[in-house]
This record gives C-alpha cells, sequence and structure tokens, in this order.
C-alpha cells in the first residue's frame, strides 16, 4: 500500500544541513533510514501523478549501435566482439564509447530536471565533496532516487549493459555483483574539480550527458598510464562514456566554462570486495598498484550472465 499523502509529506521534510552531511554526523543517516519508506512510496506517487507527461526511461535512450550489438550478445554471447569493436582503448584498462543516443538525450535531461523540481528530497553524493546537483542512484543508497521507472532503468544498464561490458574489457568477473551509482554535475564557481584518486570499485562507468549545445571549457580528465608512467588527457562529448578499472588513478581539471553533467556507475563485489590495488586511495599520481588475477577461462556465456547472489547494504559512500 502507498501512502496517497506521501508526496505531500516528503516534500514538508526539512532536509538535514549540508555541514550536518559533510560532517556525516549521525542525524543524517537517521533522517535517511527513518524517512526511507516515506521517500519510495512519495517517488511511486510522483511517477503517477505525473505519467501522462513524464518519460519512462529506457533502453531506448542508448545509442543504437551499442543496443543491437549488447541484444544479438545476449542472444548468442559468441558475438561479443561485436561489442568490444564499439570500444576505443584510450590506455591499459581505459575505453570510450558512445552510449547515449545523442538525439535521445534532451528528453532524459528533461526527465532528470522533473526529478529535480519534484521537491523530494534527495541525497547529493558526498563521499569525495558534497555535489549540490546530484543524486545517489542505487537502492543501498541513503535517499536515492528511488521512482520505479528510473530503478529499473538504472538495473538495465547496470545487468545488460555495463557488467557484460567491463567482463569483457576489463576482465571483472567474480568482482562485479554488487552495483553503485550517481550523478554529479561540475560548474566553474562550485564542484568544479576532482583531485588524483582512485576508485572504490571494480569498474567505473562515467557517462557524459550534456546536450550537443551545452559547451564547456576545462573539466578535463587525467588518466595515468601506470606502464608508461604518462598522462593521458581527455575530454567528455555529449552521451560518451568511459569504462575503466577502479584501480587506474584519474583526476578531473577544473571547468572553467559552462557545465558538465555526468552519470558514474560501479560495480565491486560482495562486502565491497575489488579486485587487489583496486581499493580506493586519493592520493597522488603514480602509486604502486596491480591489478588481482580474475578468474581465468571464464566463458562468454559466464560473461553474458546476471549474478544471481543478492543485493548486499554495503555502499561505498
Amino acid at each position: 500500500m502507498i501512502h496517497t499523502n506521501a508526496l505531500a509529506q516528503a516534500r514538508a521534510l526539512t532536509l538535514p544541513s549540508r555541514e550536518a552531511m559533510l560532517l556525516r554526523e549521525a542525524s543524517v543517516s537517521d533522517f535517511w533510514n527513518n524517512n526511507k519508506k516515506l521517500l519510495e512510496d512519495a517517488w511511486t506517487e510522483w511517477e503517477i501523478e505525473n505519467k501522462k507527461n513524464l518519460l519512462v526511461p529506457d533502453e531506448t535512450l542508448l545509442d543504437p549501435r551499442l543496443r543491437q550489438a549488447i541484444k544479438d550478445a545476449w542472444e548468442n554471447p559468441e558475438k561479443e566482439n561485436a561489442v568490444a569493436d564499439l570500444w576505443e582503448e584510450v590506455i591499459p584498462g581505459v575505453y570510450t564509447a558512445q552510449f547515449f543516443d545523442v538525439e535521445r538525450l534532451a528528453e532524459f535531461r528533461k526527465y532528470l530536471e522533473a526529478v529535480a523540481n519534484s521537491q523530494i528530497p534527495a541525497r547529493p553524493p558526498y563521499g569525495i565533496q558534497l555535489n549540490r546537483h546530484g543524486f545517489m542512484l542505487d537502492e543501498r543508497s541513503e535517499g536515492h532516487l528511488a521512482a520505479p521507472n528510473f530503478q529499473a532503468f538504472y538495473n538495465d544498464i547496470m545487468n545488460r549493459y555495463m557488467r557484460p561490458i567491463a567482463r569483457l574489457l576489463l576482465g571483472t568477473y567474480g568482482y562485479d555483483n554488487q552495483t553503485f551509482g550517481f550523478s554529479i554535475q561540475y560548474n566553474p564557481d562550485k564542484d568544479k574539480d576532482l583531485k588524483p584518486h582512485t576508485d572504490a570499485s571494480a569498474a567505473t562507468l562515467n557517462i557524459n550527458i550534456n546536450l550537443p549545445d551545452e559547451e564547456f571549457t576545462g573539466s578535463q580528465v587525467d588518466f595515468y598510464d601506470k606502464a608508461t608512467g604518462k598522462t593521458v588527457q581527455t575530454i567528455f562529448e555529449p552521451g560518451k562514456a568511459m569504462i575503466h578499472r577502479g584501480n587506474v588513478p584519474h583526476a578531473t581539471h577544473p571547468i572553467t566554462s559552462g557545465q558538465r553533467s555526468n552519470l558514474v556507475v560501479w560495480l565491486y563485489g560482495d562486502r565491497m570486495q575489488v579486485p587487489r590495488g583496486g581499493a580506493s586511495s586519493y592520493g597522488n599520481f603514480g602509486g604502486a598498484q596491480t591489478q588481482a588475477d580474475t578468474p581465468e577461462n571464464v566463458t562468454a556465456s559466464e560473461r553474458w550472465s546476471v549474478p544471481d547472489s543478492p543485493k548486499d547494504t554495503f555502499a561505498p559512500f
């Protein structure tokens, strides 16, 4: 049963202060946990209230070539090379490809604007910084974006797309049962960069959702190639994604004009296990890290499968 007035009740809640969230005060976690069911009901009620004019996000928002290659590989895993061919290697352990259909990005962004304007309290990411324009996407996260249609879309991306792609390109099989995600926006006046770091993930998929006419300057992403000792600079383009091992050091340059909006999703193992050397480390580039061996002789059919273990309750932040 859904509380018929859940939406109004949720909108009347008073969010914890930014300072309290940054300090990880116990009252902040209590706020989200105590209101978890109310907020979930509010998101459901919000969808119902707006069903006539609200996008139902699904995989048709994604690049047609990627969708077709993924569909073919799920039907016949031996065709997985067509998926790999869509990804360009930046450095070992880092790949890029078109992920969203550029022609559908405006619809998706309109949906996210409606989410932002819903007045339902939602927790921003505050693992590295408190990003003011972001949302937590995964159900394991406090105050996550619990709209049922969005959750179906999010889980489809994780299960049908990211996990087999990561297994194929990065060899993450065995360290990818659990999921995590957030959205983030970079602006020149706040939330403008990220210092050198690695991710607490086996694999990270970072997807740009800027529209073609939303230009920005700065905000380049540096990836450190441990094999050569060189840093490779990359620039996000509308709808493009980068997928990389979590233990690849990277940093975001300050954005100097415009804004950049991204979805960031992670895979890791049960109880937050990642391959050796993949633990989070917010330090300078060049730290000695090694990728652990993942199970050998993984078959194509195993790569194109969904783990049957349940989601646990561990969240990186």
